[in-house]
């Protein structure tokens, strides 16, 4: 049986990670809830980003770990996170801005079969 993830990346998201990691090094993902950017998948080097005890840890892209804040994530919590990346202009924060591709969430809603395939997310620890 094939466990579920809870976020995951297609090729070309995964490509262009690679590039980016390349470029940064280490890289993180934190799913924008809103404001500036809208609600994008934003990357930033790793520890660019300042997590918080409310953020949850969603699984990894490729060795890249994927974050989202728990408010947001009670609106998401039974769909799946697919990462893509389309053409466009990434988020002013992000790494992916001024590539000419940006990533993009895409969603798929878990049946009750994958849902009981899910553990539960880890709460990021305060630092």
């Amino acid at each position: 049986m094939m466990t579920m993830e809870r976020v995951t990346a297609t090729p070309a998201a995964l490509e262009m990670l690679a590039t980016l990691r390349g470029k940064h090094g280490p890289l993180m993902f934190f799913q924008s809830g809103g404001c500036c950017d809208g609600s994008a998948p934003m990357c930033y080097a790793a520890g660019e980003f300042n997590l918080s005890d409310t953020d949850v840890y969603l699984g990894n892209l490729d060795g890249t770990p994927f974050y989202m804040g728990i408010e947001q994530f009670a609106y998401w919590e039974h769909t799946q996170l697919i990462i893509d990346v389309v053409d466009g202009n990434g988020g002013m924060f992000s790494l992916d801005n001024g590539t000419g591709r940006r990533f993009l969430t895409r969603s798929h809603l878990f049946t009750d079969e994958e849902l009981a395939q899910l553990g539960q997310p880890a709460k990021v620890a305060s630092p």
